[in-house]
């Protein structure tokens, strides 16, 4: 894309800043959720119990907060240097390319951080969380910063995706709708964490040597390129033998469906590894984001259809 066709701070600058492809990696978790306590719901005979508001909110709390971390590492990435449009081999970034001004990228995060508060706390009340979701909601946001301004640079990266875009999405998704969770919520939790992982896996085995010279200790290059690949076809398998939990409960098919989508990671764990590095990995970066999507969208038609 050529950067001078993009006018500072114009619309088109703030959609490629906001990067809609990443919107799977915060819907997936949520629509498990969901699903899982829908159809839940319809066990107990009371499907009265969920709440299509709740569902809403928590959708927009998890959309609004992925933009708001896209933005967060947008600008600190520039801010300490690690993003140089001489070196970068992924997609373009907006404060790099000169797309969106540094102060206006503050404003932007500043709006975005109160945009998704506003619209998590109503999820505060008895009838939906409780208070306890400002609790995870201030949390969401701290750990937002933190992973672009430190923890990313401690190779945490990683743990803080198995934990907020896994277990945190999906129990408080499904807590908000029935008030508890169960071993079968966390166990799907973990498995959507590591699903999605793996676009983090990719993303830094692509950027594995700009890393290491920004002193940006990663997993994948704490451990090295060959032991990611690895890695990376692990999680697949791991997340749908996970998946037997959903069979143990009597969701055969949100275990079998799955399957659909580790065809799909095997073949671009096989792509990752015939083009090793370079820019081109780019295009296993959306595979794998697709692949997260169809992971998703399975687990969820098998619980509801089970």
């Amino acid at each position: 894309m050529n950067e001078k066709t993009i006018k500072q701070n114009s619309p088109r600058a703030w959609l490629l800043a906001a990067r809609p492809k990443t919107l799977s990696g915060a819907a997936v978790p949520v629509m498990i959720g969901l699903s899982l306590a829908y159809s839940d719901a319809l066990l107990y005979g009371d499907a009265g119990v969920f709440s299509w508001t709740a569902a809403v909110l928590c959708l927009l709390f998890a959309f609004i907060m992925q933009i708001d971390a896209n933005f967060v590492n947008d600008l600190f990435d520039y801010v300490k240097g690690t993003d140089d449009r001489a070196t970068r081999l992924g997609p373009e970034r907006a404060c790099t390319q000169g797309w969106i001004s540094v102060e206006r990228m503050k404003h932007a995060i500043a709006l975005t951080t109160c945009l998704a508060c506003a619209v998590g706390l109503p999820l505060a009340y008895d009838d939906y969380g409780g208070l306890e979701m400002i609790l995870v909601g201030l949390v969401c946001v701290v750990f937002c910063f933190l992973y672009t301004t430190h923890l990313s640079y401690m190779g945490l990266g990683d743990v803080l995706v198995l934990v907020f875009f896994g277990l945190v999405p999906v129990s408080i998704t499904y807590y908000v709708q029935l008030h508890t969770v169960t071993p079968e919520v966390l166990t799907a939790g973990m498995a959507c964490g590591v699903v999605i992982d793996a676009l983090l896996l990719v993303n830094n085995f692509r950027d594995r040597d700009t890393d290491r010279d920004a002193g940006k200790n990663t997993l994948v290059v704490r451990i090295g390129p060959k032991a990611t690949l690895w890695l990376y076809l692990g999680v697949g398998i791991a997340a749908c033998l996970m998946g037997l939990v959903f069979w143990a409960n009597g969701h055969v098919l949100a275990f079998v469906l799955p399957f659909v989508y580790l065809v799909l990671h095997v073949f671009t764990w096989l792509e990752m590894k015939r083009i090793w590095q370079g820019r081109e990995l780019n295009r296993c970066l959306g595979q794998t984001a697709r692949n997260i999507f169809v992971y998703g969208l399975m687990v969820a038609l098998g619980l509801l259809l089970s």
